[in-house]
């Protein structure tokens, strides 16, 4: 096998900035050709029709007809792990989805720039949070991707919310075409990773156990994600070392500060607060952000906060612990008790 350094190197990712998702972006181009094709789409994405309705609706297209099969290579019992190590963890995921990824994938500053242009993530940031928050939820539910799974219905319509965002953006007249394309296969790559490797570190460092075999079935499971939302299968790593070389490449070609970086990340901290139900200090909030993420890429986003006591990180990092020793239970109904949970608190701050 090629060494992974050598696959993820900057010819190879320069191509894949290059590079949308074709099949669906000349879907896109068709559709908004027309307007009566334009409602339709825009009906069936905001209600709560099927994948059978959009082929209905618009038949002939490829992609849309294969959008509810799994990959040749989809491992269906890693898929049930990683359906079950979410339910065990929902709510540290879901914390970590705030605290690492989202803030994460800020620092990476062309990619970020179309969150940034589109202007719903900073003058809508609960709505657009909570609506990222669902995908979450709903691709990582016990059946999601059994049969009649809502996963691939959820799927598909990312997947399509993605080539409209990059048809709206290179439409605008404020992209610079050395960003690349928008929401290109380098930085779909990134975020896909943000929401599982780095997730699996952000465990770790709140003091989760996390064997080999949860973090291979997590990281399965989103890479079956990725491969629904159209991206290229040689960006797809194999195992966590691989998946570790490509963080690592992606992370040494778009990380650095920008100002949109920060204003988005402000936003993002302005909706934690606001939402912080449980009292935690500000301090408390972005020092443990500030852990997560470690101190070049906290300093790249300006988030300015003392540095988190280490009583306070081991006492989060022992209950943890603890909690590893409370029997399990069956993870279909964690799974529905957590869902249950979050949407009722979400209820409140969406009002």
């Amino acid at each position: 096998m090629i060494a992974c350094k050598e696959i993820y190197n900057n010819q190879f990712l320069d191509i894949k900035r290059r590079s949308g998702d074709q099949a669906v972006d000349e879907f896109i181009k068709h559709v908004f050709a027309d307007t009566e094709r334009k409602q339709k789409l825009q009906k069936w994405l905001a209600g709560k029709s099927t994948i059978a309705d959009l082929e209905l609706i618009f038949p002939g297209f490829d992609f849309i007809k294969k959008s509810n099969d799994l990959p040749s290579w989809a491992k269906p019992d890693l898929i049930t792990e990683g359906n079950a190590f979410f339910a065990r963890h929902a709510q540290n995921i879901m914390s970590l989805l705030g605290l690492l990824s989202l803030p994460y994938c800020y620092t990476a500053a062309d990619g970020a720039m179309v969150l940034y242009l589109s202007e719903k993530i900073r003058n809508n940031t609960t709505k657009r949070l909570h609506d990222t928050a669902v995908f979450v939820w709903e691709v990582m539910g016990p059946s999601a991707f059994g049969k009649g799974g809502n996963a691939f219905n959820e799927i598909l319509k990312l997947r399509i919310i993605h080539a409209a965002v990059r048809y709206y953006t290179l439409q605008s007249g404020k992209w610079n075409e050395e960003w690349g394309m928008p929401v290109n296969q380098e930085d779909m790559a990134g975020t896909n990773l943000s929401f599982s490797l780095i997730i699996v570190r952000g465990l770790r460092k709140l003091g989760v156990s996390v064997s080999n075999r949860e973090q291979v079935a997590f990281l399965h499971i989103w890479k079956v994600v990725g491969y629904l939302t159209g991206l290229s299968e040689d960006l797809l790593p194999e195992n966590g070392k691989m998946a570790t070389q490509l963080d690592l490449a992606i992370k040494s070609r778009q990380f650095r500060s920008s100002d949109h970086g920060k204003e988005l990340t402000k936003s993002l901290i302005d909706h934690i607060l606001s939402v912080n139900r449980r009292k935690v200090s500000k301090n408390d909030i972005l020092g443990l952000m500030r852990n997560l993420l470690g101190n070049d890429i906290a300093d790249m986003l300006s988030i300015q906060a003392p540095e988190l006591p280490k009583y306070k990180l081991t006492l989060v990092k022992t209950i943890n612990f603890l909690k590893s020793f409370k029997p399990e239970g069956d993870s279909v109904n964690l799974y529905h008790r957590a869902y249950a949970a979050f949407k009722k608190q979400s209820a409140d701050y969406l009002r």
